[in-house]
């Protein structure tokens, strides 16, 4: 019967792990380290190469002549308009005209003071959406602070707004004074009453870019309103004067 040693009975040489494991250990570590640097030489081949590539495109030089056109000279000839042509370019996409700035007025007036109980979040939300963003936040606070709508719903408010004339300001670019009536009926206590103001607007305009929600590119930046005129009727029967115009 063969007896049995142990690794510890072995002597000191003998005790150490065969050898072929550790070669196959050092083999392991050779072939990523290869991989790696295969790797790392094929990313430098690529930067080198596209290095050497911007080097030698030749330089793009521009030249203005005495019209004002622009020419290039290089390999970006081609990709470079001349200064007419940007002109041109330009003018296919012009800036509000004076038709779209009233029709923005317009707008505006109508759904910011004229509304009913059921349309006056609606009506207010339309308007609120036209102005500049500082002139919605004022506007927003002074309607929340006056609890506008919470009177309008339990007055039983409607507004209705006839608009006269928009006018522009001279010397004051898209700034409009709007003359218009105002016929206010509230219900209380399932009484009504009307109040008929004649009233002037003030309106002035700032350019935005145009997009779908905004197509006239156009927002209100300004808006005032004075009383000029104001009187309230109290008769026992109540009709609508803007109705019958």
């Amino acid at each position: 019967m063969k007896k049995r040693y142990d690794r510890a009975d072995l002597p000191e040489r003998l005790q150490y792990t065969k050898y072929y494991e550790h070669d196959g250990m050092l083999r392991a570590y050779a072939n990523r380290a290869m991989v790696l640097a295969m790797l790392f030489a094929v990313i430098a081949s690529a930067y080198l190469g596209f290095a050497i590539y911007v080097r030698v495109q030749p330089p793009t030089v521009v030249r203005v002549d005495a019209d004002g056109r622009a020419t290039a000279i290089g390999s970006a000839q081609g990709g470079l308009k001349p200064l007419a042509a940007l002109a041109v370019q330009a003018s296919a996409n012009p800036g509000p005209d004076e038709l779209e700035a009233k029709a923005t007025v317009r707008r505006f007036l109508e759904s910011y003071l004229a509304y009913t109980p059921a349309s006056v979040d609606q009506n207010l939300a339309t308007a609120l959406n036209m102005m500049t963003s500082n002139l919605r936040t004022y506007s927003l606070g002074k309607l929340r602070d006056d609890d506008t709508v919470g009177k309008i719903k339990e007055d039983r408010i409607t507004s209705q707004l006839l608009i006269r004339t928009i006018e522009p300001v001279k010397n004051a670019p898209w700034t409009y004074v709007i003359f218009g009536v105002k016929e206010i009926h509230r219900l209380r206590q399932r009484v009504e009453s009307t109040d008929r103001i004649v009233g002037r607007y003030n309106v002035r305009l700032v350019e935005d870019r145009r997009s779908e929600s905004n197509p006239s590119g156009l927002l209100v930046a300004e808006f005032s309103e004075q009383q000029m005129v104001g009187e309230r009727d109290a008769d026992l029967l109540q009709q609508s004067q803007l109705l019958e115009k």
